[in-house]
Order: structure tokens, then sequence, then C-alpha cells
């Protein structure tokens, strides 16, 4: 290196510590890679911990950390390019088949963590194991201008302790000097790996294609105590999978069931096709039945996936929250998985460190209206941007159809709310103090005025049976499930109500319908309605835990809905012309407040 090199080492070795690995698990991550790109079968993740004194106490601390696998191992020409920044065997476009990307991961992880990395690989028995390193205070002083010629060189006794996978060939990657990594012990690097490491590696897990140990041991001598172990667990994002790590039932069956059918995208890049596939999951009934199903054991899991799934070669490269709205704790019941092969890393724009896949995100992010110009169809936007070479072209579609099916996974868990918390309003309260009996009563004493409405005729010359055959078809046909709409229509009918009331998602923009069937009203609010979840959801939305603030602000929330409600009808009068059609709309309010009087009159 000259005094101008175009990249002076000590300063690009600095700068490349801040390559944007979120924390020592994703940085882990890229060492497993390698081992299974490798071939490996077995991966371990050792982290040598040894007695520290802090202030009157001693304790354990990690010192070291390795990650050891049975693949394939390196002979001296490889494994010295692995360690340089940016070299290795998989960088042309052909080569990009598998998880590994760009040469970077290996040194770039290291340098992210720590301040020395030393590499043993071997493919002819252990004692063959040839060795090298980086160091970086080396590198800074000027001392190591290249990657030293790998040499024989024993494993370390405390490493051959401690692993289990010390095969005919394999790898054996050791960082010290952690300066870098905030979590201290081994359990703490462990329990912070396991779920990321299981969640980026679940498909290798599921088909038995690696296991993945991860254990912490004691390196003061004899080297014998462990300290942490377990292994890696599948952690399905999608929920399609049973997972240990659920309570039963969903430790041997999956929690979510598939949304629609798995989507493939034909996509053309350089001259090739390939196949971008999309999975849809929704959480099954079972999951979100019972009582703040979200704040039990399943249900605080899928918190922790909440997001669009970016999978690349079968291995995850984060989950993206930018699809998700923070202050629905629904949105844990959902889940969207995206794959597509390397050969579209430019195209996704997926990054060094295999963290984020930049163009597919911001493309998420994107108004159409804004990428538009003028009245352009979807086709006409995406042939125009693959025709300027905008990287976006190919994925507008694509990003379309994920926006379009999150919507109606939405719709369809705000439905199921709806109508669950309904349910529990019913079981909470005795019959005769819910509004449906108090309208009832007001309207007998209507019809004993002589006020007849339709469904008193109804009423008056059908059999209970068909009554409650007619309500219960007319429920299942606003999507009501069979079970629910049975046992709504079998209490109208035992009880002598003139009303109920379920939850839909309608494609109208009616805040509710009225459907009068088997001599009853039903009322079906409309969850899709912006009037349902500032008047109603805020009020019925169930949460024991809610402190005086949280439900001040509900009763706030829910009154400017009410005004807001009755400014709309006013403008609605206001924009009837005068003379008849202006007289009508007022003669129906004054017919309906009539009514609400003796309605809310009841309650006395």
């Amino acid at each position: 290196m000259t005094e101008h090199s175009i990249v002076p080492a000590h300063l690009a070795v600095k700068a490349m510590r801040d390559n944007g690995y979120k924390n020592a698990a994703h940085a882990l991550a890229e060492l497993m890679d390698n081992s299974i790109q490798a071939g490996a079968k077995n991966v371990e993740l050792l982290c040598g911990e040894r007695t520290t004194q802090l202030q009157a106490n001693t304790v354990l601390r990690v010192h070291q950390i390795a990650v050891l696998d049975d693949g394939g191992g390196m002979d001296t020409r490889v494994l010295r390019m692995a360690l340089q920044f940016g070299n290795g065997t998989r960088l042309t476009d052909e080569a990009q088949t598998g998880i590994g990307r760009f040469g970077m991961g290996l040194p770039s992880s290291s340098v992210s963590q720590c301040r020395r990395v030393d590499v043993w690989s071997w493919q002819t028995g252990v004692e063959s194991a040839i060795h090298t390193y980086l160091d970086l205070d080396e590198i800074i002083e000027g001392k190591m201008a290249e990657v030293p010629e790998p040499s024989r060189r024993p494993i370390p006794e405390i490493w051959r302790r401690a692993g289990r996978s010390f095969g005919s060939s394999g790898t054996l990657v050791v960082w010290s000097q952690l300066d870098r990594i905030i979590w201290r012990t081994a359990r703490a690097i462990v329990a912070n790996s396991e779920f990321l490491i299981g969640r980026t590696y679940r498909r290798f897990l599921v088909n038995g294609d690696v296991k993945i140990r991860m254990v912490g041991f004691n390196t003061d001598p004899p080297y014998s105590m462990t300290t942490e172990e377990n292994w890696a667990q599948p952690n399905d994002p999608l929920y399609l999978t049973p997972l240990s790590s659920l309570p039963a039932p969903f430790d041997s069956e999956p929690m979510f069931e598939p949304f629609g059918e798995e989507v493939g995208y034909r996509v053309a890049h350089k001259g090739r096709d390939h196949t971008v596939r999309l999975r849809f999951s929704i959480a099954k009934k079972s999951a979100r039945d019972g009582r703040n199903a979200g704040a039990r054991k399943h249900g605080a899991h899928a918190a922790k996936n909440v997001g669009v799934s970016i999978v690349r070669a079968g291995r995850e490269l984060e989950i993206d929250t930018g699809w998700v709205l923070p202050s629905d704790p629904r949105e844990r019941w959902w889940g969207v998985e995206i794959d597509f092969p390397p050969a579209l890393d430019e195209l996704f724009g997926v990054t060094n460190n295999k963290q984020h896949a930049h163009n597919f995100s911001e493309m998420a992010k994107a108004d159409f209206d804004d990428i538009a110009e003028g009245k352009e169809t979807m086709t006409q936007v995406e042939e125009r941007l693959k025709a300027e070479g905008d990287p976006r072209g190919p994925l507008i579609s694509i990003v379309h159809r994920i926006e379009q099916t999150i919507a109606a996974m939405r719709k369809l868990l705000r439905a199921q709310t709806a109508r669950e918390e309904l349910d529990s309003g019913r079981a909470r309260h005795d019959v005769r103090s819910r509004p449906e009996y108090k309208a009832t009563i007001a309207t007998r004493e209507l019809q004993k005025d002589g006020e007849q409405g339709a469904s008193d005729k109804q009423e008056a010359s059908q059999k209970p049976q068909e009554r409650q055959a007619a309500i219960e078809g007319s429920l299942e046909q606003y999507g009501v499930d069979r079970e629910q709409a049975k046992t709504l229509s079998g209490e109208v009918v035992s009880e002598g109500l003139k009303y109920t009331f379920s939850v839909a998602g309608l494609r109208s923009s009616f805040f509710f319908d009225v459907e009068i069937t088997g001599g009853a009203v039903l009322i079906i609010l409309n969850s899709n309605h912006p009037a349902y979840e500032k008047l109603i959801e805020v009020l019925d939305k169930q949460n024991d835990d809610a402190d005086a603030e949280a439900l001040q602000r509900r009763l706030r929330n829910a009154s400017d809905g009410l005004k807001l409600l009755l400014m709309a009808w006013a403008r609605y009068e206001d924009q009837k012309p005068d003379g008849r059609p202006r007289e009508q709309a007022q003669e129906a309010r004054d017919d309906w407040g009539r009514i609400a009087r003796r309605f809310l009159s009841s309650e006395d």
C-alpha cells in the first residue's frame, strides 16, 4: 500500500466495522451461511466464557466465540481468499445459486464484532487443519497488508473439547478480542440468537438438511463445564409448520392456515426467466379464541414475527416490518412470505450483509399515484418502468398483490374480532340487561299502539323452527360462521327477541345493513366502514388492563365519532334540494328520533 492508495487499508477496515450488521446474531448468521453453503450437516455456535472479576464479584463473561461445521473445508487458496474483503468463489451471476453472496461474509461479519478472527479448515482429517487469521490492530498499524499464507497449526484444545462436529472435513472460525458484542454472557448470546437463527434457517431445519447446536462453556481449566446448551428449532413466521416452542396444540399442528393459494410470478432479468413465489397465511380461529389470546405464549411468539418475510434461496433475509400497522395488535395474526432466487439480487436490491432487500422495501413504501403518469394502469406503469430500466418495474405487480392480500386479511380479522367481542359482550350480560332486549320491550309497546312492521307479520305467521332457519340462513349469507349463526338465531327465537347484531365486512358504503327475516330484525354492522372503528370498536374493545388515560381516550374518540356521524346526516340534509326532497329527509329524521326516544326511554 502506498501513501496515495485509492483505499488505504487501515481506513477501509475501520469503515467496514460499521457495515450495518444489526447485532451479533446477524453477524453469526453470515458464518453459518458459509457453513451451509459448504454442505455442512452440523453447525455449532460455541461461546467460550471465563471467570472475570467485577468489583466485589466474580462472573462468567464471554471472551471468545466460534462457529464450527463439518462442511467440505477449504484448501490453502480458498481459505486465504475467504478472508479477503470482496473476494470469494461465488462472485459471478452464474455462481449465485446458493445462500452466499459477494464474498464479504466472513471478514465483514467478523470485524463488525471483534478485533481478531482465526480460521482453521481441513479436508483430510482434523490433524491436517490449516490456519490463517486477520488482526485489526496489525492492519491499522501497517503490519498486515495481506492475508497470511495458511499453514499447519493444531486446533486449540478448548475447541476440540467443546465441539462435537469435528469430522473428516470442516471449518472452525474463532472470534476473539470481542469489543463490539453487546451481549456479555453465553446465555444472552444463545437466547438472542436462537429465535433469529431458527427463523433464518427454518427450511433447512424443517427438512433436516442441517442441525445447529448452540453451547456455552467455561474456558477455565479443565474446560469441561457446559454453561448453556440449546438446539435451534424451526421458527416459521407463517406458522404453517408446528413449532415445538409453542404450547399445545400448536406444538403438533400449525397455528395458521393458508390464505389462498401460493402465487408464482415469472420475472425476466438479464435475458433469463426466474420465479418469485408468494405465500400467505392467517391465524386459525382456535389461535385467537379465548381471553387475551395475544398475551398468551403463542400470541406473544407471533408478535415477534410480524411483517413480510423476505426469503432468498430458502434463507430468510429479514422480516420487513414496513408493511405493518404498529398500533394494531391484530397484525400478528397474518403472515406473508416472498421467496426469490439469488439471480434476482440486483433487482430486489439485496445488501452485502444479506439483511435487507432495498428495492423491494422501497417499492412497498411508494404511492402508486406518485409513480403513475396521468391515468396509467398498473400494467402500463410496469411496462414503462421496465422500458426505462427502473428496477421497480418487475416488482410493482408483486407488491400490489401483497398489499391487496394483506388488506383482505385485515378485513377478515377485523370482522372476526368484532364478532368475538359481540359474543363476549353477550356472554357477560344477562339477556335482560342487553340493548336487544330493551329494544324488544319498546317494540312491543309500539305494537300495542298499533304500529306494525314487516317483521311483526312474519313473527305471527311463521313457526319457531321456520323463523330460526330463516334467521340462521340470512346470517350465514353475511359471512357469519354456521355455529355462531345457529346460536344467534336460537337465542332470538327462544328469548323472544326482535333484534340481533352481527358484524361483517360489507362491500358498500352502509355503516350498517338491516335484514328483516324470520320475524326479527338483523342489524349487520359494517366493519369496513370508518364509523365502526371510530364508534363501535373503540367502545366494545376488550382491554381490562387499560389505564384511566387510555379509557378516557377511547371515550373521547367514541364521542368524536358520534358527532361526526350526526354531522354527516346534517350534510345529507343540507345537500337535498329545497322543497319536498328536504322535507322527506327531515320527516325521516323526525320518525327515527321518535322511535329512538321510545327505545332509549326503555333504559329507565
